[in-house]
């Protein structure tokens, strides 16, 4: 199964990407192009150093974002993936996009949705918001990708307890190292494996050791 990761940041979810590549946790998958938004992300260097192909378009480049639009969905199909995983994405994915590759869009979410997600939650402003509920468990989730903002059927999903010493940052990082970076994996692996179908709206996940997943 052929990958394009998009990602804005330091690109730790594409590096346990790459890692669970390299030590067949995830099997069957190649990662064909990384795109990012932003010039200074340092996923592109991890692109780089792992000889994968990187691209950089952002909104600003482009005179509206209808022509930005255009140049993500052509860089998109020029690199034909199976499978387009969104890594720390922050772009808004247009909807030329979604209908181009529909069913074939993920994305790693940090919390346990439907709680703390949809517009304007991402980044550390979710676990902000986490902190300001005072809510006892939060998370991450896997999602395919739909018209709406976080809004697709959810594939796998992994809690993580809030200590009452956490900060935003604490809390985001315990998420990353506990949940993030196994589930999306995951979901990969099984998704490449054809494990994963949709049916009535809800994701199930066929022929697989329930086992596996409980240790989540």
């Amino acid at each position: 199964m052929k990958i394009a990761v998009m990602v804005s940041g330091g690109g730790t979810n594409l590096q346990a990407i790459i890692d669970g590549i390299n030590t067949r946790s995830i099997t069957n998958t190649e990662i064909v192009l990384v795109y990012s938004n932003n010039p200074g992300a340092y996923a592109l260097e991890r692109a780089n150093k792992a000889g994968i192909k990187s691209v950089c378009k952002s909104p600003k480049d482009y005179p509206d974002r209808a022509a930005f639009n255009e140049a993500l969905l052509e860089t998109l199909r020029e690199a034909s993936p199976d499978l387009i995983v969104l890594a720390g994405c922050l772009v808004v994915i247009p909807e030329i996009v979604v209908r181009e590759f529909a069913g074939r869009i993920i994305n790693i979410h940090p919390s346990l949705i439907p709680s703390f997600c949809g517009t304007g939650f991402y980044g550390l402003k979710v676990h902000e918001k986490v902190l300001e509920r005072g809510a006892k468990v939060s998370g991450a989730t896997v999602h395919f990708v739909d018209e709406g903002t976080d809004t697709g059927p959810i594939i796998l999903q992994k809690p993580v307890m809030v200590r009452s010493d956490d900060t935003p940052e604490t809390l985001q990082r315990r998420i990353m190292e506990q949940a993030e970076w196994k589930i999306l994996p995951m979901a990969i692996d099984l998704i490449a494996n054809n494990k994963v179908s949709i049916r009535n709206g809800r994701v199930c996940i066929d022929d697989y050791d329930n086992s596996v997943l409980e240790q989540l």
